[in-house]
């Protein structure tokens, strides 16, 4: 008698559904890029360009919020609500920060500088998640730095009035650091609306409370100043900020922290379109490092 072994193949997943979600992450990577053009071209306050961004981008979501609320609440909870609070803290000194910074430097050097996470996420997502970064991680990381490495020195070299305008934007970064290691911690949320529609008002509030403490204007801006105001809600916060959260469901820390690198790439060529910076030669060669090295994490992400 003869027997036969019967296997079961196992599942493999679709190319899409490889590639997908590296898509959408690069996309929400680019959204964000879009923030420093449009804090450069505004003139309101920092405060108050935060308070807007952030309290606009929460009214627009609000009835997304309410639906998923309904369909979710058996598994909401006020300690929920309370676990989007720290967030928001470090979320709205982060926007104030780096619109200040954004202002003080090259649009290409700010929206690199203040991504350089990768440099002390490692160390953030040991404390906070005890989540160690691999050596695949390692090594993209490596190459991604030395490409800021690279437009670190040029932007020094070249132009060291800029020196206190990176400075901000290096402490923004650090903030921005904590801000996505957090979003990391709160991934168990049943639906990412939960965690964000909360910490974006919360953050909204925090701006404005300190606007209307330092008597910022809050109106009287010209048409133009309200749509960027308008376009920054929507674009880096609600489509930018809003998908790096939530690829971080999907992705390791490290390895959304160094794709996130990209965005000096596209703000550095918006730029030259908007505003004709013309980035330093060391730029394009960063450029190819920060490039190769957010490919070799998402091969191991």
């Amino acid at each position: 008698m003869s027997t036969t072994t019967t296997q079961t193949a196992k599942p493999t997943e679709s190319p899409a559904a490889i590639v997908l979600p590296v898509l959408i992450l690069l996309f929400g990577v680019f959204a964000c890029s879009t923030s420093v053009i449009m804090i450069k071209a505004s003139e309101a306050h920092p405060i108050v360009l935060a308070a807007y961004r952030l309290l606009i981008a929460s009214a627009v979501l609000t009835p997304v919020f309410i639906r998923v609320l309904r369909r979710e609440k058996a598994t909401y909870r006020v300690e929920h609500l309370r676990r989007s609070l720290i967030p928001a803290v470090f979320l709205a000194v982060h926007f104030i920060s780096w619109a200040m910074g954004g202002r003080m430097t090259y649009a290409a050097n700010a929206t690199l500088i203040v991504n350089m996470v990768p440099l002390v996420m490692p160390f953030i997502l040991l404390l906070l998640l005890r989540e160690r970064v691999h050596a695949r991680e390692i090594a993209g990381t490596v190459f991604a730095l030395a490409g800021v490495f690279l437009i670190g020195v040029s932007d020094y070299t070249l132009d060291p009035a800029l020196l206190y305008g990176d400075f901000v934007c290096f402490l923004s970064m650090v903030l921005f650091a904590v801000y996505l290691a957090l979003g990391r911690r709160n991934r168990d949320f049943s639906n990412i609306w939960l965690y964000l529609i909360p910490l974006y008002w919360m953050a909204g509030l925090i701006c404005l409370v300190a606007a209307v403490v330092m008597r910022l204007p809050l109106t009287g801006y010209p048409a133009t100043e309200y749509g960027l105001l308008v376009a920054l809600a929507l674009v880096p916060t609600i489509m930018g900020h809003s998908i790096l959260n939530n690829s971080l469901k999907y992705f390791r820390g490290q390895v959304v922290s160094v794709v996130n690198l990209l965005q000096f790439l596209f703000a550095g060529t918006m730029a030259y379109f908007f505003y004709s910076e013309i980035p330093a030669p060391a730029f394009y060669l960063a450029a190819v490092l920060v490039g190769f090295g957010a490919w070799v994490v998402l091969r191991r992400g």
